[in-house]
């Protein structure tokens, strides 16, 4: 069993930056692709970006692409999403998981165990 949680979520202005980890217990994250997704209120579970095993080859969201950035530590366990130029709509619930394989993966019925999520805030 995995348990991931989250951290570094809050209130940042239009603008600003947020660095957010989730780190794993249970088992480790070394071999596993790793994931972040976000739900805002009211709407549906959207992809935010994906890693391999190793750290390569990230993915992201189109509306995140060139201001997000996601890395990974496997000997802290920990995964992180940098978030530069935060735009009000970013402002969701961000949840990390890992998948069932080693690749990237946009879809989330290819991850496996879920955190409970963080929540950021950008104000205008």
């Amino acid at each position: 069993q995995v348990q991931l949680v989250e951290s570094g979520g809050g209130l940042v202005q239009a603008g600003g930056s947020l660095t957010l980890a989730c780190t794993a217990s249970g088992r480790t994250l070394s071999g596993y692709g790793m994931g972040w997704f976000r739900q805002a209120p009211g709407k549906e579970r959207e992809f935010v970006g994906s890693i391999t095993w190793i750290g390569t080859s990230p993915e992201y969201a189109d509306s995140v692409k060139g201001r997000f950035t996601i890395s990974r530590d496997n000997a802290k366990n920990t995964l992180y999403l940098q978030m530069n130029s935060l735009k009000p709509e970013d402002t969701a619930v961000y949840y990390c998981a890992r998948a069932r394989g080693g690749g990237t993966y946009d879809v989330s019925n290819e991850y496996e165990y879920w955190g409970q999520g963080t929540q950021v805030t950008v104000s205008s």
